[in-house]
């Protein structure tokens, strides 16, 4: 006599993230070695940023505002001189260590008593400026993408959401900012900011000026995914139950259109740092002697001879890495996201 089991079949329940990582989009992106390695790449930037203060050790100004007596103390994480060089380093660590008056750079490993792998230039040790620049770099990037990437979103999602005269003021505006290049403005923009307070901190006026310039991109590329979006029938749904526009913005109709805005957004996150280092290169970016890429550049300018070619090749090697990393990632992630290649 046969005995059938009546014992339920146990499922397997899965989470968010192991959902997410076994879903259609994250096999895709595994699959592609190129948005694997610029995400590998990205990862190394982002452990360099944050643990500047232990491969670039802090000196002179830095070490005392760190309080500490000796660089080797950077290392030792039981101590709150490590926590603050990681997470909250003072303005004095950003400045690029000058290990010397000389105009004339140094090759690399020639200053004794100095760690300078990739030499210096009018004084100024290369290695410490690309490392802590890192840091300037996603700063920048994130802190900028993120403003414009939610001003953009709002607005081109009200835009498209609600249409009629709003949608005709918004776009307009739009096709305003769209009628100068987008580097112009920031430059006159800036301009109008720094002759404002003179000599200040530029971190902030830099920042503002790319969010007034930058959002247009967004919030009219999110339009366009709202205008289709807000036809479907769940939205449909939703305001037959009531629901007030607000919440069907933000609950239904944005996070079922960012996924094209999103892309861009992270390739964007290459173009920033290379904006700003041209800002630095026009004299309108951070002061000099500030660890930020663009001024590397810029002290490369005098010394373009074969027997200096370290002081041009290390900075744009960061740049073309920091660029190209994002770009691959970038990539990478709009054809996983895209239903019509998977």
């Amino acid at each position: 006599m046969t005995t059938i089991s009546s014992a339920p079949i146990a499922i397997e329940k899965r989470g968010a993230f192991q959902m997410f990582w076994t879903g259609p989009a994250m096999r895709k992106m595994r699959r592609n070695p190129l948005a694997i390695g610029g995400l590998i790449i990205t990862l190394l930037f982002a452990l360099m940023a944050l643990f500047a203060p232990l491969v670039a050790k802090p000196t002179g100004n830095c070490l005392r505002d760190l309080g500490m007596t000796t660089q080797n103390q950077v290392y030792n994480p039981l101590g709150a001189p490590f926590w603050k060089a990681v997470f909250t380093p003072p303005p004095s660590c950003y400045k690029i260590q000058r290990l010397s008056f000389a105009q004339e750079p140094a090759p690399p490993n020639s200053v004794p008593g100095a760690t300078a792998p990739f030499g210096t230039v009018n004084g100024y040790n290369i290695f410490y400026g690309l490392v802590w620049g890192t840091r300037t770099a996603l700063k920048m990037a994130f802190t900028i993408v993120g403003i414009t990437l939610v001003i953009g979103v709002m607005l081109g999602a009200i835009s498209g959401f609600y249409g009629g005269w709003i949608d005709n003021l918004i776009q307009r505006f739009i096709d305003v900012l769209f009628s100068m290049p987008g580097l112009v403005l920031t430059v006159v923009i800036l301009t109008i900011l720094r002759a404002k307070n003179p000599g200040g901190d530029p971190t902030w006026p830099i920042i503002l000026a790319y969010s007034v310039a930058g959002w247009a991109g967004y919030a009219r590329v999110i339009r366009g995914d709202v205008l289709k979006t807000r036809q479907l029938e769940y939205v449909d749904a939703a305001r037959g139950l009531g629901a007030r526009d607000i919440r069907m913005i933000v609950k239904h109709i944005i996070p079922n259109s960012v996924t094209t805005v999103f892309t861009l957004a992270v390739l964007d996150l290459a173009t920033i740092p290379l904006s700003i280092a041209a800002l630095s290169f026009l004299g309108l970016g951070f002061e000099p002697g500030y660890s930020e890429w663009g001024q590397l550049v810029d002290f490369a300018r005098a010394w373009l001879k074969p027997e200096y070619w370290y002081v041009l090749v290390f900075p744009a090697a960061f740049i073309i890495m920091f660029s190209l990393a994002f770009n691959l990632f970038g990539d990478g992630l709009r054809d996983a996201l895209d239903p019509k290649t998977r």
